[in-house]
């Protein structure tokens, strides 16, 4: 175990010895960089951008270009990159992720980086977690790119298409991760190239990468459309769900936060909605709405989870505390929400296209990060993101007092302690950062404060529009600052004048949560930059994360020696249990992580290739032989389905398959079954596709050349789209049932694999032979309109996803030895059966 540790710290020693030798050969240069005027520092990108594309590499070019950023940094804002912020700016550009403490000047670290990769002129994407960060980066840092000659974009999401195109085109262009995605799906559903907004992605710097890439990444996000559908059944069954008694009617599992009916409940059911058997396939959609009813009565809690605001349910993120406005819960959860909280019950919606975090990030050339706290996860990076975390050293000493948590008995005393503790640090003017897990919990203490008489500062995704101004306050003498997770993340707390002397900013936790770097995150809000600070947290026996990890033998120990509430343990024991059961967690997520990309990879490979399908549609001025291919294999599918190898050519259906051929490609009478009599499959493709092309030519002769180039751009989009939005939502299907193969010792994802393979295959043939149709029947009209299949908007919703439509799928009862319903004439079996 230590030969691996070591391994591990030696690869890193390695790296920052490196990293420390390419940092003293830039700053070798600074004497030169200094004696330059401001024009001549402004030419030295001119001449980087001539020297790349005579064929230096940026890895030649970057001791200048960051020597050249460093000395236009002290010019224009008035800051100089230490050492330690080169070497992060040497290791972002390699791809990797650079772990700087709080306060280590992550921003500026990023100027060098970006300036290097944006000479190539292919486009460089900062990535922050939320617009207001991106705003602020774009304004202070936009300042140095653009004396140096570079042009800087900021992407929101209130902007139109040509603001963001305009965003996109600039060399260096600042935007959230779920604008970049939602731009990306949004790009592969539009009907013009011309409408796109996003270039090919070539690099992108991640601002608190673990933030993005780790806590996000369980969140797929969702373009989706409304459907209609009764919200009736919603009132209903929250009205039944009212009536249930917990552990009488139904049970709920602490630590997966499950809900389930027991024989009484499902009986009680029965009887209120006066049917036989609730698990009856008729009453599917009764059953599920039960459940979900009962999942947001009783998992699902206000001010922790969601909060009511204007009416409307608005999710509340689990990770950072903020509020998540236009994001939904799915399979009819948020729906139940509201139906629980009163509100109006919104219809649910049809999923148009997804992607995951993971998926989307892994399409850029070349990626890379910056956090406080990223070594905990290395592993997930380094596999899902082929990105090595390197621990940047801190410019000066860390000289906090990180001490041992405490642990009471209850929570009551547990927060009694905490205030005890502010009250004593705020007398003698000390600044104290309080942070809480959950909305509720920064609430009450808010209250144990007021009734003290304690001035002080709520931070919480109720009022995170003030969330700058407050983080700038909290490092001054006297203030008191409450704080969910990691509500002002990415904003420096400085010190007011004589904090110092005080003992610096004091931080207080006021329980552990189920991830070790949000934890550390909060430490790091304190120390930064060699200066003093104090960290506590304060545990209970009652805790989220200690009910669930087994406490209870913990807590009878504390009773046995008759502690009290006023008596915390301060243990290592203690702590190491802590420690084991967020790793255990951690653990747990990268599964789930995991797990999300596995199945998401599936529709990654099928999602690649109908995008690039869809882009050579946009990009090619004619289709003809596209759809040309399209229609000989429509028309092989049709042959071999009437002539099959494996019989005689005497009972071969060519009766069957003029009919479709009539119906589908070419006109009555222009092939007959005498025409195809005596032929071989191959020879009547070939017969059958020389009368096809005449038809083409003829009806290319009927109207311009240009008109029909359009006509086939018109078909083709309409099919891919049509059919790869049903088949998104068909695959959504696939996905929710597969886990119940696991009963039947299948394993669901090679199922998930194998049918969604067969699923695709079987889209790309509709596609086609809906296409071939098309062109090949339908009236053109003169007055020809590309138009998108359907209107979605964005949503990203958490690990419950967004809420998603189940159409309708019209089954057709049909015996295999049956005429087709095709109207081939053919056998069932032998037709669409074949591929059905």
């Amino acid at each position: 175990m230590l030969g691996i540790l070591n391994k591990v710290f030696d690869l890193n020693k390695r790296e920052i010895k490196k990293l420390s030798k390419l940092a003293d050969q830039i700053e070798e240069l600074a004497g030169d960089m200094e004696k330059m005027t401001d024009e001549q520092l402004c030419e030295k990108t001119v001449e980087f951008k001539e020297r790349y594309q005579k064929g230096e590499t940026l890895d030649d070019l970057l001791v200048e270009a960051f020597a050249v950023v460093r000395e236009a940094a002290k010019r224009v804002l008035g800051l100089y990159p230490y050492h330690v912020q080169l070497m992060g700016g040497i290791s972002l550009h390699e791809g990797n992720i650079s772990e700087m403490k709080t306060g280590e000047g992550k921003t500026l670290t990023a100027t060098m980086p970006v300036y290097l990769n944006a000479i190539s002129g292919k486009g460089v994407h900062v990535v922050t977690v939320n617009e207001y960060l991106a705003s602020r980066d774009a304004t202070e840092m936009g300042e140095l790119y653009n004396f140096l000659g570079l042009s800087v974009g900021l992407n929101l999401n209130s902007m139109d298409k040509e603001e963001k195109q305009e965003a996109y085109a600039c060399d260096i262009t600042y935007s959230t991760n779920n604008e970049l995605g939602f731009d990306y799906l949004r790009d592969n559903m539009v009907v013009y190239k011309e409408q796109k907004v996003q270039r090919p992605l070539f690099f992108a710097v991640i601002d608190e990468v673990d933030s993005i890439l780790i806590d996000e990444a369980r969140t797929p996000l969702i373009i989706s459309g409304t459907a209609q559908k009764s919200t009736a059944l919603y009132m209903q069954a929250n009205a039944f769900v009212r009536t249930l008694k917990k552990d009488t009617d139904y049970t709920y599992d602490e630590k997966t936060k499950g809900v389930m009916l027991t024989e009484e409940g499902i009986s009680k059911s029965e009887r209120a909605f006066g049917i036989e058997n609730l698990f009856d396939m008729s009453h599917v959609a009764l059953n599920h709405h039960i459940n979900q009813a009962l999942k947001a009565n009783v998992s699902m809690h206000l001010d922790i989870d969601y909060v009511v605001q204007d009416g409307e349910i608005v999710i509340v993120d689990q990770f950072t505390g903020r509020l998540m406005k236009g994001r939904r819960y799915s399979e009819g959860l948020h729906q139940a929400i509201e139906a629980k909280e009163g509100l109006e019950v919104q219809n649910e919606s049809m999923t148009l296209a997804t992607i995951t975090f993971q998926n989307y990030f892994r399409m850029y050339e070349k990626l890379s990060g910056m956090t406080g706290t990223a070594k905990t996860e290395e592993e997930e990076f380094r596999n899902i993101y082929n990105m090595n975390v390197i621990v940047i050293p801190t410019n000066r000493p860390i000289i906090r007092d990180d001490r041992p948590d405490l642990i009471y008995a209850s929570m009551d005393g547990k927060f009694r302690a905490v205030v005890e503790d502010i009250a004593e640090r705020n007398q003698k003017g000390q600044p104290v950062l309080v942070g809480t897990v959950a909305i509720e919990t920064s609430e009450l203490i808010s209250n144990y404060l007021q009734k003290k008489g304690i001035r002080h500062n709520v931070l919480n995704a109720k009022n995170h529009f003030r969330e700058a101004e407050i983080i700038a306050e909290a490092g001054q003498k006297g203030s008191v600052t409450i704080a969910t997770n990691m509500a002002g993340r990415g904003t420096d707390i400085k010190l007011g004048e004589g904090v110092i002397d005080l003992g610096g900013l004091a931080v207080l936790g006021t329980e552990r949560h189920e991830s070790r770097r949000i934890d550390n995150q909060l430490r790091g809000r304190s120390g930064r930059q060699g200066d003093p600070g104090v960290t506590q947290f304060y545990l209970s026996m009652e805790d989220e994360l200690m009910r669930r990890f087994g406490s209870d033998n913990m807590k009878t120990m504390m009773q046995r020696l008759g502690m009290d509430d006023t008596q915390p343990i301060q243990s290592k024991m203690v702590s190491r249990a802590v420690e084991s059961a967020q790793k255990r967690v951690e653990g747990n997520n990268f599964d789930a992580r995991k797990q999300l990309l596995q199945y998401d990879d599936v529709l990654r490979q099928q999602r690649e290739i109908i995008y690039g399908q869809r882009n050579e549609v946009l990009e090619s001025e004619d289709l003809r032989d596209i759809v040309e291919g399209m229609i000989k294999r429509t028309l092989k599918y049709a042959i071999d389905a009437h002539t099959p190898q494996n019989e005689d050519e005497e009972v071969w259906d060519l009766e069957g398959l003029i009919n479709y051929v009539n119906a589908n490609l070419l006109h009555e009478g222009d092939i007959t079954v005498e025409d195809l009599k005596g032929k071989y499959p191959e020879e009547m493709a070939e017969l059958i596709f020389a009368k096809i092309k005449e038809r083409y030519d003829e009806k290319e002769e009927v109207l311009s050349s240009e008109q029909m180039r359009e006509f086939e751009k018109v078909i083709v989009l309409r099919a891919v789209d049509t059919k790869w939005m049903d088949h998104i939502d068909a695959m959504d299907q696939l996905r929710e049932g597969i886990h119940l193969r696991a009963y039947g010792q299948i394993d669901p994802l090679r199922e998930y694999q194998h049918e969604g393979f067969a699923m695709f295959e079987a889209m790309i043939a509709a596609i086609e032979e809906d296409a071939a149709r098309y062109i090949m029947k339908a009236e053109i009209q003169n007055n020809l309109e590309r138009q998108e299949v359907a209107q979605g908007h964005a949503v990203n919703p958490k690990e419950d996803g967004e809420v998603k439509q189940k159409p309708k799928v019209k089954s057709i009862d049909i015996g295999r030895n049956a005429p087709c319903h095709c109207g081939s004439g053919k056998k069932y079996k032998n037709c669409h059966g074949k591929y059905e």
